[in-house]
């Protein structure tokens, strides 16, 4: 079971990570600063939430595997065999 402070923390990191790259975007198009950040933060917590609340609705657990899928990362390639 994962930790809802590691989760909470993750959120606002994708939030912070997602409302970043949107600055710049905001200042080509004109859009106040702000707003860009808000918006493309907002939005990228809310698919992450979404993710999860779906995952956890299918049998009340959340994995790490689900927690991972749903904040987009991807599992280590597998060893090749000899």
């Amino acid at each position: 079971m994962v930790k809802f402070q590691t989760l909470v923390g993750r959120i606002f990191a994708v939030f912070g990570s997602s409302a970043f790259t949107a600055l710049a975007g905001g200042a080509v198009i004109g859009v106040e600063l702000w707003k860009a950040a808000a918006m493309a933060g907002f939005m990228a917590a809310g698919k992450v939430t979404q993710s999860l609340l779906s995952a956890w609705a299918e049998d009340g657990v959340l994995t790490k595997e689900e927690v991972s899928a749903a904040f987009g990362k991807k599992d280590s390639p597998a060893s090749p065999e000899a």
